[in-house]
């Protein structure tokens, strides 16, 4: 069978990730490679001989037989990209978030759809093994389903290391564009429903290294009446790392305290958490190849397509709720904002 050939655009951190996962497949090929700085375009070009490389997605896909576009390049002004990967009837996959606004990633589906061409969306922490894990506590012969949680993350996330993308630094919302929209995912995804209603506040606190708002508060709630009370910032004032996302449940509750892992349950007159074992893994890279291995079915067997960008606009309406709410609106309905 012939690989399924990619295009890789922009040379940015997340796109050392791909490469890596793209080379240890045999039924993928990395046949282009598409980046506007010199620098980045020759390390990358070194790794992957033979693949032509170019300043434009145009010119790369005008001289090289490809079936896929892989996008990890900044959400901002992807216009070009999508429509040119739609000329070229190649598929896409587009690293998280799709846009930086909802009414551009809308244009960006529309597109797609129009020339009946697959987009899907690196939501990849859906693939994480405490992710599946956590997910299946829900079940009801386990603790039922959820009636209210809460989801904190915290974090020092200096944007001026060298392995981390640089341009969340000018983002008006670089915590909810960047990080929450993963979150946000999360929640729809494990607990299975849509949110009906968002009242939020985004802050910056006077130390923080960003231009932009990099704390987010949100009272979510979702069909069912599930209610999750939201906390995450890149500028906690502290290196050590703070994840907890507790749910309370009808038999009982699921308890992550890790981002990748730490997971436990509890019935009501239990003593002490019941630890939930998970396989040993690789975070950000295992998550990739499940993801990537998802994508390739779609286009080998006819799988469904791995979150899709129609179901991602669910999610950036999250956001774009939390950052209306924020200006003055109060509680905002995504029934509203949906329509």
């Amino acid at each position: 069978m012939t690989p399924l050939r990619f295009i890789l655009v922009g040379m940015g951190a997340r796109s050392r990730v791909w490469r890596r996962v793209l080379k240890e497949r045999p039924d993928c090929r990395l046949v282009g490679l598409v980046e506007t700085d010199p620098v980045r375009l020759a390390e990358a070009v070194a790794e992957t001989p033979g693949a032509v490389k170019g300043f434009s997605l145009d010119e790369v896909a005008a001289g090289v037989e490809a079936d896929v576009v892989l996008l990890c390049t900044p959400p901002g002004g992807r216009h070009s990209q999508v429509a040119a990967a739609c000329a070229a009837g190649l598929g896409i996959l587009a690293e998280k978030p799709l846009a930086d606004t909802l009414a551009d990633a809308e244009s960006h589906v529309a597109t797609a759809t129009a020339a009946r061409i697959p987009l899907a969306v690196g939501l990849n922490f859906r693939y994480l093994a405490v992710t599946q894990a956590l997910k299946a506590l829900f079940s009801p012969d386990r603790l039922g389903p959820p009636e209210f949680g809460r989801f904190t993350y915290e974090r020092w996330r200096d944007g001026r290391l060298p392995h981390l993308n640089k341009y969340p630094m000018s983002m008006k919302q670089p915590m909810l564009w960047e990080q929450s929209i993963h979150h946000f995912d999360l929640m729809r995804f494990v607990y299975g429903v849509e949110p009906i209603h968002i009242s939020a506040r985004t802050f910056n606190p006077s130390w923080s290294m960003y231009e932009g708002n990099a704390n987010v508060s949100a009272l979510i709630t979702f069909t069912g009446g599930l209610e999750v009370t939201y906390q995450g910032t890149w500028a906690s004032n502290w290196q050590r790392m703070g994840f907890e996302w507790r749910t309370e449940c009808r038999q009982g509750i699921a308890l992550q305290e890790e981002m990748f892992g730490g997971l436990g349950y509890a019935l009501r007159d239990d003593a002490e958490l019941t630890p939930v074992l998970l396989p040993e893994s690789e975070p950000w890279v295992d998550d990739a190849r499940g993801l990537l291995s998802d994508f390739v079915g779609h286009f080998r067997e006819g799988m469904p397509l791995p979150c899709p960008g129609t179901d991602h606009l669910n999610s950036l309406r999250m956001v774009e709720a939390c950052i209306r709410s924020s200006d003055g609106e109060g509680t905002v309905s995504l029934c509203e904002q949906e329509g």
